[in-house]
This record gives structure tokens, C-alpha cells and sequence, in this order.
């Protein structure tokens, strides 16, 4: 899967009011840059550019809502896990071609070890999935395909851990 996002910039380096700036947009991106500046210790127009510098900077790649799945009926959260007999560039295309408007489907990783992709998809229900394995089985010649419910949510965030950053 091509991604078409921009890379950061490694050169530029990262300073505590950046961090605190990603921090809080990562919590609540809504929020007015007057507050965003004064939880970090500036004023509106310098946060302002920060902003604008992280985001043409490729940091922030995009700023969403996080919906509520329970209430959208999509409360089913399923792993697929996927090998396959075929390990070619020709398969991860038409892998990523059958895959990509399936709506179901949240997230796609290509995985090392045991499995060749592990996808995580939100359902409504069991038959809702039966519909989306006789999909991908019906598009992708596929050596096995397990799947794994989950019956709780313990921990789900769209955070990035900011501890790795260099200094």
C-alpha cells in the first residue's frame, strides 16, 4: 500500500512547545487556537504558525472527529489475519485494489512472522462479516484467513507516543 502523505522533515528539530502543541491537538484538535496557546505558553499568532509549520512539516497529517462505532452500528471489532502462497508486488497491488473500498476495513498491516497481513475491520454483527469474508475470498487467492473477535475494548486511542522523539 502507497501511502501518499508527506514525510516529516527530519531536520527540523522538535522543541518542548512543539510536543505540548502536538500533545493537546491530539486530544482535542477542535479547540480554539486561543486556548491550544494558552495551555502551551504563547500567544495566538506564534502557536498559529507552529501549527501551520508542523502540519507542512508532515507531523500532523490531517485533523479528524472520532466517531462513536457503538452508536454508528459498527460495535463489531474483528481481526483478520491473512496468509497467503503468493509474496509479490503483483499481490500486494491487487491485494491493496480488492481491499480498499471495503468501508468495513479500518486498518491493513503487511506483517513479518507467521501471518502476512493482519487487517482490523468494525461490523455491525456476524453475518455482516460472513459478507466481508466471502469478499475478500472472492477477490484474493488467499492460502488461509483466520479471524479474531474482540469482546472488550480495553484500550483504543489515535495518540501517538511523543517520548521518542530525538532531542
Amino acid at each position: 500500500m502507497t501511502s501518499s502523505s508527506k514525510l516529516p522533515d527530519r531536520s527540523s528539530r522538535l522543541d518542548r512547545i512543539d510536543r505540548r502543541i502536538l500533545a493537546a491537538l491530539q486530544r482535542d484538535a477542535t479547540q480554539p487556537v486561543t486556548e491550544l496557546a494558552e495551555q502551551v505558553g504563547l500567544s495566538m499568532t506564534p502557536c498559529w504558525r507552529r501549527i501551520q509549520r508542523l502540519e507542512q512539516q508532515g507531523f500532523i497529517k490531517k485533523r479528524v472527529a472520532i466517531l462513536d462505532r457503538t452508536t454508528l452500528n459498527a460495535k463489531v471489532t474483528v481481526f483478520i489475519m491473512i496468509k497467503t502462497r503468493e509474496h509479490s508486488i503483483e499481490w500486494i497491488d491487487r491485494f491493496y485494489q480488492a481491499t480498499r473500498d471495503m468501508t468495513e476495513i479500518v486498518d491493513i498491516y503487511r506483517m513479518s512472522g507467521e501471518v502476512d497481513y493482519l487487517i482490523r475491520a468494525f461490523l455491525p454483527d456476524i453475518q455482516a462479516y460472513d459478507v466481508l469474508y466471502k469478499k475478500i475470498i472472492g477477490q484474493l487467492p488467499v492460502a488461509n484467513i483466520t479471524s479474531m473477535f474482540a469482546m472488550e475494548e480495553i484500550k483504543s486511542t489515535s495518540e501517538v507516543p511523543l517520548d521518542f522523539i530525538p532531542d
